[in-house]
């Protein structure tokens, strides 16, 4: 369904209606641009750290504009044994709605236009129909200025409609004075005929005040007094004769209209509240930048701290999955050979994956992946639902019995949960939105300063010793250096002790260096305000009551209500928020949602997709011996839902371990080349 501002309105229950009832929502964004300045490989630097990489988006990306998002939900039908789909398109695009509202500036990447005109966008559909949308903190000012001009006009100031009458003639300059009794002499005749209102010429701001001052004070009874904009955005005032109850009729009509309009420049924003609200699982595909520029625009601006962003990003969305991410990680990452969306797609209807059984719900425009429509942001977000549903099936053959039809509420699914797949990082796969990130060692990382004039080549003949390198721009005048070996770095380091062109550090000490800028920075910015919900406090402090029917503001770690499952236990919630990630991956017995018979999972080893280990111990293996290691077997007793050990383990079912090896658990084992 392609929603404009002509028919937003009215499809907004509909919108409401879908999100409410489907199992998980599948997301995605279209951009006016990617980059303001570094190139795309600057911007993925494959050694940035998750701060470092948030910090750059944040500065170099949000100054674009995200003015189309796919929406497509998904409701399982047991009684069809399929989805039904309910697949939106929002055209979007931030329209003041008047003076007082913001103006927003944002930019573009001639790149990307050029791009999404040759895929056939509509660019018309967003600049001359697109929804508006006002954030949190825009729409309690305008709030907040309105009250505040009602106000001021109960008091006299200002140019309603109706003013109490004055005691007093307003003062008109010279040069206005001819104007302004032009325009009472026309008001008289009004008065005098059978005409019931009268449309004076536009005219400038200022004049139209003085027209409401004098018009005031010489008819304090029988006149309403309006400003109309025609669709030229030219203003004019209209007078027209009333008695008392009229004017007052009126008057609530015209404040009415405003709570309307002001209602409606929130606009898309409502969509994305209600997202929030539902607390359904919200699928993409290499989502960063679509979390990170949904919640700028149509939530709040984005924190400066990447911990902030993360608690943020937890109240607006408790429950994320990026099929970028799923797709690159076991067991799936010896299966597929390209995670694009549109190939992702392709080899997901392949053995050993089977494609998903789907319809599109009645009235709703049904997609064809044959005519392949990618870059239009519904059909983007209607395919990485696809994509999701066909690696969500799939684990279910890990199972004992196998199953066909996997829950979105499974909790084979839940290790994937709340983890952005980061781009082109060569040891760090995800940003962790719910926990600590992974920290790898780097000790065979060099950081090098270099004069502006120096290309990579430069870099390779520096390093020509050291046999194969690999070289992550930082800027013009300064990359990360790779050595293939850990104890390389110390003779390099001593190679260049007495150079002057260039500066080699460890990437310890750089680290170190980064630190010590960010305290002297902390120390030198005022300290932020935590409201009692543990989040920053609004500049403003409004009173007014929310238009989507419940709290707005934000909360540190709060978490929407999950929805249970149809068909399912009410009283038990969504059946799998008790459990941690340390027991899934502890191989901790599960139960699905789906069915009353349980279903075990256990805790794999690098094989599988739970994987277990201390990053910084398992960064030096190898993913040969990584493969050479056995996958125990998931299995489920017939009817008895118990365990039966696999072979290779202990009685808990873990793998025994090694002497030495941490016993703290990760979701990934990330070796040294992702």
């Amino acid at each position: 369904m392609e929603l404009t501002r002509r028919n937003f309105k009215e499809s907004l229950g509909t919108v409401y209606e879908a999100i409410q009832e489907a199992d998980f929502l599948a997301i995605d964004g279209e951009f006016s641009g990617i980059s303001d300045g570094p190139n795309v490989s600057a911007l993925t630097n494959g050694l940035d750290t998750p701060e470092e990489r948030y910090t750059k988006l944040k500065k170099h990306s949000m100054d674009f504009l995200l003015f189309q998002f796919g929406l497509c939900t998904f409701k399982y039908d047991h009684s069809k044994s399929k989805y039904i789909i309910k697949p939106f398109n929002f055209y979007v695009f931030p329209k003041p709605f008047n003076r007082s509202s913001p103006d927003i500036k944002f930019i573009c990447q001639s790149s990307s236009i050029d791009f999404l005109a040759s895929q056939g966008f509509d660019f018309n559909k967003v600049f001359c129909h697109g929804i508006p949308y006002l954030n949190q903190d825009e729409e309690v000012q305008l709030r907040e200025q309105t009250e505040e001009r009602r106000n001021q006009h109960a008091n006299g100031v200002g140019t309603p409609s109706f003013l109490s009458p004055s005691k007093s003639p307003a003062h008109v300059p010279e040069e206005h004075k001819d104007f302004i009794s032009r325009v009472v002499q026309k008001v008289e005749a009004l008065l005098s005929n059978a005409d019931k209102s009268l449309d004076l010429d536009p005219c400038t701001g200022f004049q139209r005040k003085l027209i409401y001052q004098t018009l005031n004070w010489k008819f304090p009874k029988g006149l309403h007094i309006e400003t109309v904009e025609t669709e030229k955005k030219e203003r004019f005032i209209q007078v027209s004769k009333v008695d008392d109850e009229e004017r007052r009729r009126r008057e609530q009509q015209k404040l009415e209209k405003e709570q309307e309009e002001l209602n409606d420049a929130v606009g898309f924003s409502r969509v994305i509240h209600a997202i929030s609200k539902s607390g359904k699982l919200v699928v993409g595909h290499n989502m960063l930048l679509d979390v990170m520029h949904t919640i700028h625009q149509f939530y709040c601006p984005l924190p400066e701290d990447l911990q902030d962003f993360k608690e943020v990003t937890m109240c607006v969305f408790p429950r994320l999955l990026d099929t970028k991410l799923m797709s690159s990680t076991q067991p799936f990452k010896e299966l597929i050979t390209n995670t694009s969306l549109a190939e992702l797609e392709k080899q997901l209807k392949e053995s050993p994956f089977k494609c998903p059984q789907v319809e599109t719900a009645d009235s709703f425009p049904s997609y064809d992946t044959a005519q392949e429509q990618l870059h239009e942001a519904g059909y983007d977000a209607y395919i990485t639902g696809l994509c999701f549903i066909s690696m969500t099936n799939y684990l279910g053959s890990f199972l004992t019995p196998p199953k066909g039809h996997i829950s979105v509420r499974s909790k084979l699914i839940e290790p994937f949960f709340n983890k952005l797949f980061l781009m082109r990082i060569i040891d760090i796969p995800y940003l962790n939105i719910t926990g600590p990130d992974l920290q790898p060692k780097r000790d065979h990382v060099l950081y090098v300063t270099f004069p502006k004039e120096w290309k990579t080549s430069d870099l390779y003949q520096l390093f020509s010793a050291f046999g194969n390198i690999q070289v992550s721009w930082i800027d013009d005048t300064s990359a990360f250096v790779s050595l293939s070996q850990t104890d390389q770095v110390q003779i390099a380091m001593n190679t260049s002790r007495y150079a002057e062109s260039y500066k080699i550090q460890t990437y310890a000490e750089y680290v170190k260096a980064r630190q010590h800028e960010k305290d002297k920075q902390k120390q030198n910015q005022p300290h932020k305000s935590w409201a009692e919900d543990g989040w920053t406090k609004s500049h403003y402090t409004s009173t007014a009551s929310s238009t989507f029917g419940y709290t707005r503001g934000l909360r540190k770690r709060c978490m929407s209500p999950a929805q249970p499952e149809e068909g399912g236990d009410p009283a038990s919630g969504d059946g799998w928020s008790h459990l941690s990630y340390a027991d899934v991956a502890g191989g901790k017995k599960l139960k699905t949602d789906e069915e009353a018979n349980s279903e075990a999972v256990e805790s794999k080893t690098s094989e599988g997709w739970l994987k277990t280990g201390d990053v910084s111990e398992s960064s030096g293996s190898s993913p040969e011996a990584e493969q050479a290691q056995s996958s125990p077997e998931v299995v489920d007793t017939e009817g008895t839902g118990g365990w039966q050990q696999a072979p290779g383990t202990n009685k808990k079912g873990h793998k025994k371990k090694k002497k030495g090896v941490s016993s703290s658990s990760t979701l990934f084992e990330v070796p040294e080349v992702w």
